[in-house]
């Protein structure tokens, strides 16, 4: 598309503004002619001060489109990491033809706030995997029952003892931890010994990672086909992001 003389010179003066245009882009102005384009923006903006608001979304638009394209680079550099990593626990469908990777805190209020949407989620969809990646980010309490989550798993508890964790509104604490792994039919002293073995460790550690590949910064973060949901969404917006993954594939 053919940008018209003022357009250019309106963008060129934004990019004053904003500090100077990338180095690939200088036009190399002289001070005169700096001048000149600062003077020309300045009257447009007085005459049309809708300019400066379309430009700010454009520049809002353009980032957005970056972050979302690097986003989805990201996904499929770690996708073995993401969605085939045998070692993760998981609930629905372990054949399911869309798979959501969720990154957690145990003790996240959002997550424990979108727990309910996602278990309707998975009863209304049978052909769904819910991939469950523990990410203890909220202080030691979370790297507790981050521990306690996957020694669990070594006893096929997993699941009841992350239902009961993100149920709890309470801290996990060890005496806390204690009660729930009882309650989920948990052997104590044998789980306790476990969460010291330094493989868990080490798979928090894989997670911690791999997030930080991704960029997440908070729980809840799903992963959703190409798609890096950051925070807690409800029913309809998980059902409309599992129906676009599942056209995608």
């Amino acid at each position: 598309m053919t940008r018209s003389p003022l357009r250019l010179i309106l963008a060129a003066g934004l990019l004053l503004l904003a500090g100077g245009a990338p180095a690939q882009e200088n036009p190399g102005f002289t001070a005169a002619q700096r001048a000149e384009i600062l003077g020309i923006l300045r009257q447009a903006l007085r005459e049309d001060p809708t300019i400066l608001r379309d430009a700010l979304a454009g520049l809002e638009e353009a980032d957005r489109r970056d972050r979302s394209e690097a986003q989805r680079a990201a996904i499929a550099d770690n996708a073995e990491a993401l969605f085939r990593d045998a070692a993760d626990p998981s609930k629905g469908n372990p054949r399911g033809d869309v798979t959501i990777v969720e990154f957690f805190d145990a003790r996240c209020g959002y997550c424990k706030q979108m727990q309910p949407a996602m278990d309707a989620l998975l009863r209304r969809d049978p052909n769904i995997r819910l991939v469950l990646k523990d990410l203890p980010i909220l202080g030691p309490n979370s790297v507790l029952a981050s521990r306690a989550l996957l020694a669990a798993q070594r006893q096929g508890r997993y699941v009841p003892l992350y239902d009961a964790l993100l149920a709890l509104r309470g801290e996990p604490t060890e005496a806390v931890l204690r009660q729930q792994a009882e309650r989920a039919g948990l052997d104590w002293a044998r789980l306790r010994r476990d969460m010291e073995d330094p493989a868990i460790g080490a798979r928090i550690e894989r997670n911690l990672a791999l997030a930080s590949r991704l960029g997440i910064e908070g729980t809840p973060a799903l992963v959703i086909g190409t798609t890096l949901v950051p925070g807690a969404i409800e029913l309809p917006a998980l059902e409309r992001l599992v129906a676009e993954a599942r056209a995608a594939r």
